[in-house]
Parts: structure tokens; C-alpha cells; sequence
């Protein structure tokens, strides 16, 4: 049978039989020629015998004798085991048991000795490759003499390196690591690269992190590891006795002798146990007996790290359990755990605020349900404290939603009624919840508030009575309404609210006035609806008159008197090239400062409430009568009318009209920062306090200025009606501090054009204050009140007049006749007259050598003798400068005395009068003035300085006596009256002293601690006043050494919750900075400096922002809200300034003069900003479609 060859493919079954044959060569091109079969195969034998020899050598290179002795012990059955035979057998089995788990399978023979392990194959795989032959060796072409044609190399393992880089060299691939995250050519706003970590760096890392190496200082580990140690080495040991509190007030030191005694007593024993030092030391100590004790207060220590931790917790649980109804003590242990928080989570800067961006949330939010929990219990336990209450409420604002909350809130005033500390809460919370907050809801708030609180107080609602100060606290909260739509802008509803309470106070029919609130309300609507005209309108009457003219038939209307047109304002936008924003700001300022009035139709023109072109000017009843309240007290009337006042931009006085319940809340002006500041009046330039309020019609920027002195002619003349219209209804002594009023706003008005600068302005203005002070001097009632004739002879000097000045006070002097240091409104008359001679003395003549000859000491001289000071000699005699020192000390004395007597026999009467007898003796911050002015002049510094010592260490003394009676006794108002006149007089006496000491450090050479130890004792004591605080900030701002100011700034604001001193220091580093820049400007005249190197100050200053705002009174501060925006803009951090003016707007979006600055600012976002105040209801004067309008025109 022949073979037959079946083709693959049928199609070439016809192929001859050569074509066959020649298949092989035409396969060349697979076969590789310079492979050699006969090499590879030898290679492969020699690499298999090299691999079968290697363990026959091993066992050759063992000794014989070693060898037969193992052969020996392995025949001996019956012989005892060696240790050597267990460790090796113990080596095999582990030698085995990495053979399993590494995964090799090699064929072992029945001994160990057989066995071929990897390492050994690795190992003879590299000694093979050094002896190889070139065909096995691996080398470079280059490095050969003579390139065989077949040349090739084994590579027994691979190496991806080889197909990354097309390269055999290992050199050739590169190795880096990347340093950053960063790629060059990149965007980096709108592009990135994720670089992801290895796995190895990754397990490095986590190794490092979860290993014993040491963590920094700052890391969150270690901080808690030093906030969990217990100061048991700093603070003495607590005794083991019932009593917690009791504990030594010193730290008690070790016996060093008995310690040394000791040691060398432990050396003996250690001697005698280990004589050859061979032990270790806890084998000397078990020798010695002392391993066990050792060994528990080992185990004990970290008992008492945690013991410290939570030993305050248990003697929390313990006392709680003993006293439930202790509410203060249920509040400590709520703010207790942020203490824990803190220890837990690390060091002081979470205790102040910044615990949310360093905790965790998760944690964060454990520890406020925890608190939380505890503040359900307590409240469970005393549901009636109203404080437990607001401190579970000021939990929850950061745990539930603010429906829920507000539902809080208003079950809470439901339950507590007539609680007006607790309205107060309310009140604030509802203003200052961004999410939920709007104009109108929250003046509804303030109406619901006052007719409750009326209701209370008039017996009304009967489930709750009326506590004592409810009419005061309704009063406080009336003028916190006030406040709030002033600065929301509507000061429409501002001035309509006090034109009703002064119709509803002063004009009231004698047939409603026994009826509640709510029933008087309803009469007055009537009235308000009427159309006749209300308080500062012309031809005002007044509630009574109108009700009583009703009664006969109503009034015979009168021809209309025929008003001058007034002359149509210039063009509102004076210039269209500046930028929107600037434009709107300029409009808007210029509205609100001539438009603050509210609009009524004129029915003599026929005008209708249709007629109006702003119907937000139009005030409606139900947006005011909800807050009318009823004063039946003099004095509140008086404080009442105060008010109205200074929101009309009167300077008052702050003794008689009470400070508010949150001051900070209404500081928007920096006039508050600068006062002070004038060289040219050392020691009048704070006869004018500023309050940093500002006024009806002053809404602008921060840093903007006012459009006119005053209220304008419309607000004058608005100014004048009500003043004519009151004169004849209020008692002589309130007549008497309306018209101290008027004439200091003259003054003030004539202040501000010295300030100003223009002369023309000055002239027509100084005449008019004239005109206006004349006036009231004329009236029956003011011929001879000492108090305006002082402020009219002021306003001549300030006027340069002082001639005309001089002759006023010789006319004052002469009027009250023989009276003498036992009138204190001569004393405070001669005061002034004596201090502007000084400051005039020391202008012209640099100071005068002989005393008797200084026109001030005459003036003092005169006013001890009891004369007046118009005599023609203008010279004292040394006899009468002595017994004028003798005169002064003798009436000081007796006015203490009497004083103290007074108060201590109760017999001062609250009459509210300035010219009362019994109220001229509180009154001695002018004879203390006059006295110690008369010391400094004729003695010295320290006789001045000993005068102040001496005055004001008995009236604190005598307050501070009264302040706890002020609290037990029935008659509070009144104890609280005298007890606020007492710290005002202290206050003014700080002030002035200050003021002295600082003007005999500028015109002579006095030791400077005395006038610094001065000033921090009466800070310390008045920590909220603005006077003092000007005064220290010149004085340290002198020198460059910063450490003992901001040491004296952080103990004051440690303890002090006032934003006051907070804001000084604010100022005091910002003045700080400006001098160190221009220091670094001056050193490069030539050369501008791009940009200041950094010093620490603008961090410094950033830190002190926010503490200020994290504080509670801090938080709702305007104006430290608006100066750290413009801090952040000057220093060029734009983003991070509106990221503050959003904050901002959480704490206070009532503040129309935040969102006035943020478009100056972030002029690009007007759109949002005007949105924005849309949105919550503020008062918008011009929208932008108008805005549009104007500028196309």
C-alpha cells in the first residue's frame, strides 16, 4: 500500500510532488538561525548537573567526626534526647513550613539533607551566570573586541522595564518622586491633576501613623495627651475631706533632706540585695520587696489621668443629686462639657470659638446632644427657671431647624408672659435669625411684646402678675424697637411711633386715662386716622384739644396760610460718569438724609394718600399702635422724651436717660474711636461725649459724611414745633433739661464746623447757635440757670470770641451771688472757665511763672472766697491762695459727710429736678474739679493728684455700699437713680484726672507710670468708658513697646463682656500698623514699596476681629461688623472680606449700613446686595430701575 500525502487544502491537491519537497525552504523565514540546538542543550545538561551536585558538596564539606557522631546518635534509640536534636529538628520544621507557604514544589528525597530549597537555586543560578561563556553572558556590543554572528543572552527573569522603555540598561529608566501636587501649564482655577499616592507610600504612611513614632507638638494626638494630663505637679493636693472647696493657698515644697536621706537609705538596701550588680531593676526591687507597691502605682497612674478627667463630672453628679433646684449649678455643668470637648479635642483656641473647624461634626454634634440631654433634665427638674430654659434654647439653635426652634420660642414667651428679660431674648433671637428674618415680622414681634407686658402691668391678664421694673424694661424695649427701624432704615416709623407716645403720654384726655392700654389704644387710632395734625406738624394740638373739640361739634377749619414754594433740589445725580454703585450710594444717602420725615397729604392742596411718589414714607396705625405704651412715672416720661432727643442727634444726659439693655447693638459710628483727639482742647474735648449712635437721617457709609450739620431746614423747623408744642405741658425742671439739650446741639452743630475746617460755615453757623441760645436765656425760666449760661459763655469761646466769653461768665458769677463752693452748678461753671484759661494760658504764653497772676487760679481764688470774679484786680495775694486751699478742703470734707449721711438715712427723694437741694449734694464732680485744678496750679501734680484720690475713694466706697440695697429694698428706682448719678460722678472725676495728668505730660516732665497707673486702676474700675480709653491709647501710642498695653487689653477683656474695650484694642493695633508701615515707606524714599512686608500686625489685628465677634454682644455689633470688612479690603483680601459680610448678615441683617458698605466695597454685586435687602424688607429709597432711569436721563 503506497503513501499518499493528503493536502491541507483540497483546492492544491493537484501540487507536484517538487513543489512538495520545496515547502521547507520556503519556511525559512521561521526558523531563527543563530539559535544553536546542540548549545542549548548542553546548557540546559550543565545547568541540571550543577543543580544535582550542590547538595552532595554540602554534605561533603561536613566534618567526619561530626558526621559519624550524628550517625551514632541517630542509631541510639534507647538513649535520652539532646537539646541540640530538638533545636535543629525545630529549624527543619520551620525550614518546611516556608517551603508550604511560599509555593514551591520540589521532589526531596527521603532525608533532609536532599532537600533543595530557592535560595540555594538562586544563589548557583548567579554563580552559573559569571562562569558562562559568552554566549551566556550578558554584555554590550560595544564593549566587545570581536561581535560573534550569534550573540544572544538569558534572561531568567523579566522585567517590564524592558518593554516601558525599549532598553536592556538599567540606568536608562528614569526614577524621581514627585515633590507637590502641582503641574506646570495648567489653569489652575479651572484645571488639576489627582496625583494618587502607590500602594507603598500608602502603607508607609499608615505605618507611620499607626507606629510607635513620636507625633509633633501640635498634632491632635498630642494635644490631647497633654489636655488629659492632671496638674497634680502644679496645684496643691485636695484634701480627703467632705469639703471639696476648702484648699491651701499655697504650693507646699518637698523636705530635700528627708528626700536625700531617703535615696541614700534606697542605695544601702539596693547594695545589700545586688552586691555585683548583676540584676536588673525590677528584680532588685522584687529583691528589696517593693515590686508589688511599684507595680500597682503603675497601674494606677493612668487611673488618675482618667480619674482627673472625669473627677469633676462625678462631684457634678454628686451635688446634683444632693441640691436639684441649684439652677446655677445645673448651667455650669452644661458649660463643663465644652471643657471636656476641649481636653479631649485639644488645646484653648476651641474653648474661644474655633471648635467647629477644628472638631469633627460628628463629635461636635455628640457633645451638644449631650448637653442638650443634661439640659432637658434640668429643666425637668426646675421647669419654672427661665434661665435653664434660654440655655437649652441657645443648644438647640445649632441642633434643629428654625420652625422647630421659633415654635420653642413662642411656646416659651407663652408660658413666661411677663417676663421681660425673657421677651428681651426673644426679641434678639427673632432679629438676628438670618433665615427667618424680615422687617415686618419682627416690629409684629415687638408690638406683641409691648401690648403683652401692658396687659401685665395693668391686671389685665390675671394668670400672671407684673414684676417690679416692668414699666422701665417696657420702656427699654420701646426704644430697642425704635433703634431697630432706624437702623433697618424706616425712619418714617421711627419718628410716626414717637409722635404717637408723645400724644399718647403728654396730650391725653383726662376721660380715657383710667381705662387698660388696649381701650386707650383704640381711642387714639380715632384720632391718628382723623387726618389733624400730629407732634412737629404746624398747627398741632394735640390729642386732648382734638378730643375735647370733637365733643362740642369739631374744629373751624382756618383759611390756609399760604406756604413759599420751596425751591426744587438740584439734580440728584450730579455725575454720570461714576460707577453705578457710587451713584446709587450718593442717591440714596441724599434721600434718606432729606426724607426721614414721614409724608402726610395736604388737604389744603388737595392732596390724597394717592399723591404720594413713596408709599413707605406713609406709616399705617397698625404698624405703630401694638407698641404704645402707658408712662405713669415722671422720670420715665422724662427718659422717655430723652430718647426722642438723641435720636434727633441731641446730646443728653446719660445719667438721667438710662443706658440700654445692649448697647453694642446700636454703635455704628466711629466718632465713638476718635474722640479725644484734639491737642488744642486737652482737657474740654470731652465736655461732648460722642455716643457712636448715629442719628434720624444720617444713614451712609462708614466712613461717610454727613450732608448737613443738623436735621436740615425741614427737620429744624419739624424740631421747633415740637419744642413750642411741649414747653407749656412739662414741669420747670424738665422745661430746664429740654433747653440744656437744645443749646448743646447748637454747640455740637458749631463743634463739627471747627472739625470741618470751613470758616464761611463757621460764621453763618455760630450765628445761628447764637440766635438759638439768646432765645432761651430770655425765657422767664432760664434767666437764671447757671447750667445754660455756662454753655452759652462755652459756645463764645469756641466761636473765638473770648472777650464777649469772659464777660458772660463774670455775668454767671455775679448772678449767683454769695453762694460759693456750696452751689455746685457755680462750681462746675467756674470749672469750665478756669480749665479754657488754662488750655488758652498754655497756647499763647507757653505757661505762667507766677501764680498769682494766672487768670484760672483768680477765677478759683474768687469762687472760694465767695465773690465774683468780675472785680477789676486780675491779681491774688498769696494769703488768699491760702485761705482759698483752706476753704476748698474744708467744704470737701463736709460735703462728703454729707453725703454719706444722706444716703445712709434714706432721705433723698427722686424728684428728677436738677436745681433740688437734695439733688445739688450728689452733684460734686465740680467742686472736686475746682479743687484739685487749684492744687495743680498753686502746688503740684501729686496735690491734684491726692484731691481725686481722696474724692473718689469714698464715692465708690458709698456706691458700692448702695448698690446691694439697690437689689433687697422696694424703692429700687430710686436707690438705682442715686446709684447711677454716684458712678457718673465717679466716672467724670476718672476722666478728669486723666485728662490733667495727660496735659502735665505734655507741657512738663512728670514720671509717666504715674499717669499710667492712673489710667489702668480707672479702666479697671470703668472698663465701658470711651473718654478713658482715648486718653490711654494716646499715651501708649507713643511708644513702641506694645507688650503692657495688650497684656492691660487682655486682662480687661478677660473679665468684661463689653465690646467697648474690645474695639480700643482693635484701634489701638491698627494705629499700631499704620506706624510701622509708614516707618518700612520712609526707609525706601527713593523706591515705592509694591507691597509692605509682612510684621505679624495684620494677623494680630484679624485675631482680635474675631474674638470680638465670637463674643454675645460682640456678634451683634454693627459697627465692629462693618470696621473688620473695610480692615480686610485695606489689606487687599477681597474674598475673604465678603466671606465676612455674609457672615455678618447671620448675626445682624437688621443693619442697613452693612449692605451700604458692601456696595461700596463689592461695587460688581449691587444687583445682589439690593435683592438681598428686598428680600428682608429693609427700606429701599432708590431701586434700580429708577437708578436706570436717572442715568439715562
Amino acid at each position: 500500500m503506497c503513501d499518499t500525502i493528503m493536502a491541507l487544502f483540497p483546492a492544491f491537491a493537484e501540487v507536484s510532488k517538487s513543489e512538495i519537497e520545496d515547502t521547507s525552504k520556503e519556511l525559512d523565514w521561521l526558523n531563527n538561525t543563530s539559535f544553536q540546538t546542540g548549545d542549548a542543550i548542553s546548557l540546559h545538561s550543565r545547568f541540571l548537573e550543577k543543580s544535582i551536585e550542590k547538595p552532595n558538596k554540602r554534605e561533603e564539606s561536613v566534618p567526619k567526626d561530626f558526621t559519624s557522631s550524628a550517625e551514632e546518635e541517630r542509631g541510639k534509640s534507647d538513649g535520652p534526647p539532646k537539646k541540640k536534636k530538638k533545636k535543629s529538628e525545630k529549624k527543619r520544621k520551620k525550614k518546611k513550613k516556608h517551603k508550604k507557604k511560599s509555593g514551591t514544589h520540589s521532589s526531596t528525597s527521603g532525608s533532609d539533607s536532599e532537600t533543595i530549597y530557592p535560595s540555594d537555586l538562586k544563589r548557583e543560578e548567579e554563580r552559573i551566570r559569571k562562569q558562562s561563556s559568552l554566549g551566556t553572558h550578558f554584555s554590550w556590543l560595544d564593549d566587545i573586541q570581536s561581535p560573534t554572528e550569534h550573540l544572544f543572552c538569558v534572561d531568567c527573569k523579566s522585567d517590564a522595564a524592558n518593554w516601558t522603555y525599549k532598553s536592556l540598561y538599567r540606568g536608562d529608566v528614569a526614577r524621581y518622586r514627585r515633590k507637590g501636587s502641582s503641574t506646570l501649564g495648567l489653569d489652575f482655577h479651572r484645571q488639576g491633576v489627582s496625583w494618587e499616592e502607590s500602594d507603598t507610600k500608602k502603607k508607609k504612611k499608615k505605618a507611620r501613623v499607626n507606629g510607635n513614632t513620636a507625633d509633633r507638638y501640635f498634632s491632635v494626638v498630642t494635644r490631647k495627651l497633654l489636655r488629659a494630663e492632671p496638674p497634680v505637679s502644679v496645684l496643691p493636693a485636695t484634701p480627703k475631706s467632705s469639703d471639696a472647696l476648702t484648699s491651701t493657698s499655697f504650693l507646699p515644697l518637698d523636705d530635700v533632706e528627708r528626700d536625700n536621706t531617703r535615696l541614700q537609705s534606697g542605695d544601702k538596701a539596693e547594695a545589700s540585695v545586688n552586691p555585683l550588680g548583676v540584676y536588673d531593676s525590677s528584680t532588685t526591687l522584687w529583691l528589696q520587696g517593693k515590686g508589688q507597691q511599684d507595680h500597682l502605682k503603675q497601674d494606677t497612674e493612668p487611673e488618675e489621668k482618667s480619674g482627673y478627667v472625669t473627677g469633676r463630672t462625678e462631684e457634678f453628679n454628686r451635688r446634683l443629686r444632693e441640691q436639684p433646684g441649684d439652677t446655677q449649678l445645673w448651667i455650669q455643668f452644661i458649660r463643663y462639657q465644652d471643657e471636656l470637648s476641649a481636653a479631649a479635642f485639644g488645646g484653648d483656641e476651641e474653648q474661644q470659638g474655633g471648635d467647629l473647624a477644628e472638631r469633627p461634626k460628628s463629635s461636635y454634634r455628640a457633645i451638644l446632644e449631650k448637653k442638650l440631654s443634661i439640659a432637658d433634665k434640668a429643666v425637668e427638674t426646675n421647669p419654672t427657671c427661665i434661665a435653664l430654659q434660654l440655655e437649652r434654647l441657645r443648644i438647640c439653635q445649632e441642633l434643629w431647624e428654625p420652625s422647630t426652634l421659633a415654635k420653642e420660642w413662642k411656646k416659651l414667651v407663652f408660658l413666661h408672659p411677663n417676663s421681660a428679660s425673657l421677651w428681651r431674648r426673644y426679641l434678639l433671637f427673632t432679629q438676628s435669625y438670618f433665615s427667618s428674618f424680615t422687617v415686618t415680622k419682627v416690629n409684629s414681634a415687638y408690638g406683641k411684646c409691648l401690648s403683652t407686658l401692658s396687659a401685665v402691668r395693668d391686671g389685665s391678664m390675671v394668670s400672671h402678675p407684673a414684676l417690679p421694673g416692668t414699666e422701665e424694661d417696657m420702656l427699654d424695649i420701646f426704644t430697642q424697637q425704635c433703634h431697630f427701624l432706624r437702623q433697618s432704615g424706616h425712619s418714617e416709623k421711627t419718628i410716626s411711633l414717637f409722635q404717637a407716645m408723645i400724644d399718647f403720654t403728654y396730650f391725653k384726655p383726662d376721660s380715657v386715662k383710667n381705662l387698660s392700654t388696649k381701650q386707650q389704644v383704640d381711642f387714639f387710632e380715632t384720632f391718628w386716622d382723623s387726618g389733624e395734625a400730629r407732634v412737629g406738624e404746624t398747627g398741632a394740638r394735640g390729642w386732648k384739644a382734638w378730643m375735647t373739640q370733637q365733643e362740642r361739634g369739631g374744629w373751624v377749619q382756618p383759611p390756609a396760610e399760604e406756604e413759599e414754594e420751596e425751591e426744587e433740589d438740584e439734580e440728584e445725580v450730579k455725575d454720570r460718569s461714576q460707577p453705578r454703585g457710587a451713584v446709587w450710594l450718593e442717591v440714596e444717602s441724599s434721600r434718606e438724609a432729606a426724607d426721614w420725615l414721614p409724608w402726610r397729604p395736604d388737604k389744603a392742596k388737595g392732596q390724597s394718600e394717592e399723591d404720594c411718589e413713596d408709599p413707605d414714607r406713609q406709616v399705617l396705625f397698625d404698624d405703630i399702635g401694638p407698641s404704645l405704651i402707658c408712662l405713669s412715672s415722671p422720670e420715665l416720661q422724662l427718659r422717655f422724651l430723652l430718647s426722642f432727643l438723641s435720636f434727633l442727634g441731641f446730646p443728653v444726659n446719660f445719667v438721667l436717660s438710662a443706658a440700654p439693655y445692649q448697647p453694642s447693638m446700636f454703635l455704628e459710628n466711629l466718632s465713638l474711636l476718635t474722640q479725644g483727639a484734639e491737642v488744642q482742647r486737652p482737657l474740654t474735648s470731652f465736655n461732648l461725649p460722642e455716643t457712636g449712635i448715629n442719628s434720624v437721617g444720617h444713614m451712609t457709609t462708614l466712613q461717610g459724611t454727613r450732608k448737613w450739620l443738623g436735621l436740615g431746614k425741614q427737620g429744624e423747623k419739624f424740631l421747633g414745633n415740637v419744642f413750642s408744642m411741649l414747653q407749656p405741658v412739662l414741669p420747670p425742671p424738665h422745661r430746664a433739661v429740654l433747653s440744656l439739650s437744645w443749646i448743646l446741639y447748637e454747640k455740637l452743630k458749631v463743634l463739627r464746623c471747627l472739625h470741618s475746617g470751613n470758616k464761611k460755615r463757621l460764621r453763618v453757623q455760630g450765628k445761628r447757635s447764637k440766635r438759638v441760645a439768646k432765645r432761651l436765656l430770655k425765657e422767664p425760666d432760664n434767666r437764671s440757670s447757671l447750667v445754660l449760661w455756662r454753655e452759652y459763655a462755652h459756645l463764645e469761646w469756641m466761636l473765638s470770641n473770648l472777650d464777649e466769653a469772659r464777660k458772660v461768665f463774670s455775668t454767671a458769677t455775679a448772678m449767683a451771688g454769695t453762694k460759693g463752693l456750696s452751689s455746685p452748678a457755680l462750681c462746675e461753671l467756674c470749672l469750665l472757665w478756669s480749665q479754657l484759661e488754662v488750655e488758652n494760658t498754655a497756647q499763647e504764653l507757653g505757661g505762667v511763672t507766677d501764680v498769682t497772676t494766672s487768670p484760672a487760679v483768680v477765677v478759683l481764688t474768687r469762687l472760694a472766697e465767695g465773690t465774683s470774679s468780675s472785680s477789676s484786680s486780675q491779681t491774688v495775694s498769696p494769703v488768699s491762695i491760702l485761705k482759698a486751699r483752706r476753704s476748698y478742703e474744708q467744704s470737701l470734707s463736709s460735703s462728703l459727710s454729707s453725703l454719706e449721711q444722706a444716703i445712709q438715712n434714706h432721705q433723698l427723694d427722686e424728684k428728677g429736678a436738677q436745681d433740688d437741694p437734695e439733688e445739688e449734694r450728689l452733684r460734686l464732680r465740680g467742686l472736686v474739679g475746682c479743687y484739685a485744678l487749684f492744687q495743680y496750679l498753686t502746688v503740684s501734680i501729686q496735690a491734684a493728684i491726692a484731691v481725686y484720690s481722696q474724692a473718689r475713694e469714698r464715692m465708690e466706697e458709698l456706691r458700692r455700699s448702695l448698690t446691694p440695697e439697690s437689689q433687697l429694698t422696694s424703692d429700687a428706682t430710686m436707690h438705682g437713680h442715686h446709684v447711677s448719678r454716684l458712678a457718673s460722678d465717679c466716672e467724670a472725676l476718672a476722666v478728669q484726672q486723666a485728662a490733667l495728668l495727660k496735659y502735665n505730660n505734655n507741657v512738663g516732665v512728670c514720671p509717666l507710670a504715674t499717669l499710667r497707673q492712673a489710667l489702668t486702676s480707672a479702666l479697671s474700675a470703668w472698663p465701658c468708658s470711651a473718654a478713658l480709653w482715648s486718653i490711654y491709647i494716646q499715651v501708649e501710642d507713643r511708644y513702641h513697646s506694645a507688650g503692657r498695653a495688650r497684656r492691660f487689653f487682655h486682662a480687661v477683656t478677660r473679665d468684661n463682656g463689653s465690646v467697648v474695650p474690645r474695639l480700643f484694642a482693635i484701634v489701638a493695633e491698627q494705629q499700631r500698623k499704620q506706624l510701622v508701615d509708614a516707618a518700612q515707606r520712609s526707609c525706601c524714599l527713593d523706591e515705592a514699596l509694591p507691597i509692605l512686608p509682612e510684621n505679624g500686625l495684620s494677623n494680630r489685628i484679624r485675631g482680635l476681629f474675631e474674638g470680638a465677634v465670637s463674643t454675645e454682644m460682640g456678634g451683634h455689633c454693627p459697627l465692629l461688623w462693618r470696621m473688620y470688612i473695610h480692615f480686610l479690603v485695606s489689606e487687599g483680601k477681597v474674598d475673604k472680606a465678603r466671606g465676612i459680610f455674609y457672615k455678618a448678615l447671620q448675626n445682624i441683617p437688621w443693619a442697613k449700613g452693612l449692605y451700604m458698605d458692601a456696595v461700596q466695597l463689592f461695587p460688581e454685586h449691587l444687583q445682589e446686595f439690593v435683592d438681598l435687602m428686598t428680600e428682608k424688607e429693609l427700606r429701599l429709597r432708590l431701586p434700580l430701575e429708577e437708578l436706570d432711569i436717572l442715568l439715562e436721563d
